[in-house]
């Protein structure tokens, strides 16, 4: 597998934030969002090809129970499903980080499941020669409902306007059966003081529709830096 980092953290988003966690960011995407965070693993992918057992041995070297394994997209790896079966062999607790455009028969005890809105096509950046395709893949209803049949399962958005709450509920109403507890709408920005400016806005739509409103954590500590 293609890995750009192996990395023991803070879970910075969603429901198991605060958690402290190892990240095993594989590298390589089928999309393009135009604010993606981590570019070297989309834009500009780059890593270590490394053996499963491997994967599994260094993030076992951290102690720590709960591992997130995040991209990129980890979904399009061909040995993501054995990495998943020998980490939950391992005992850990297993979140895995998704936009649910590609299905492999994983296991994990979180899906977290991150569809992408069209804020996040890039019609301009890199000459907008992805963005036929991103805008083609961005969205798979079938695969989101398959990761929503994890027991624990968790819709994250990344929210730029107001507007966005349209395409947010379009989307719930296309997959259906999503308890609002498990929706949680994350500002979008990079920076401390992009999600800042954003955070009222995104926690007034929380408040109104039962949402769950999810801060970066790890951007507020550390600030957008790789192994962080």
């Amino acid at each position: 597998m293609k890995i750009s980092e192996i990395f023991y953290s803070i879970q910075g988003e969603g429901k198991l934030i605060g958690v402290p966690s190892v990240f095993v960011r594989t590298s390589g995407c089928n999309l393009r969002c135009v604010w993606c965070d981590t570019p070297y693993t989309s834009w500009t992918p780059e890593g270590e090809t490394m053996t499963v057992g491997d994967i599994v041995q260094q993030a076992r070297s951290f102690g720590a129970r709960h591992v997130v394994v995040t991209g990129g997209e980890p979904m399009i790896d061909s040995d993501i499903t054995e990495l998943t079966h020998r980490l939950r062999d391992a005992d850990h607790h297993i979140t895995i980080e998704t936009a649910a455009t590609v299905w492999k028969d994983v296991v994990c005890d979180l899906a977290s499941i991150s569809p992408k809105l069209s804020h996040s096509t890039p019609h301009t950046r890199d000459g907008g020669r992805w963005s036929a395709a991103h805008e083609k893949a961005r969205i798979n209803v079938t695969t989101i409902r398959r990761f929503m049949e994890f027991p624990d399962h968790q819709l994250k958005f990344v929210v730029d306007s107001p507007s966005d709450l349209v395409e947010i509920d379009a989307l719930l109403e296309q997959v259906g059966d999503c308890e609002p507890g498990n929706v949680m709408l994350m500002p979008q920005g990079v920076t401390a003081e992009e999600l800042d400016s954003r955070a009222p806005m995104v926690a007034d739509i929380c408040k109104n529709r039962g949402f769950r409103y999810s801060p970066r954590l790890h951007i507020a500590l550390y600030g957008n830096v790789r192994g962080k």
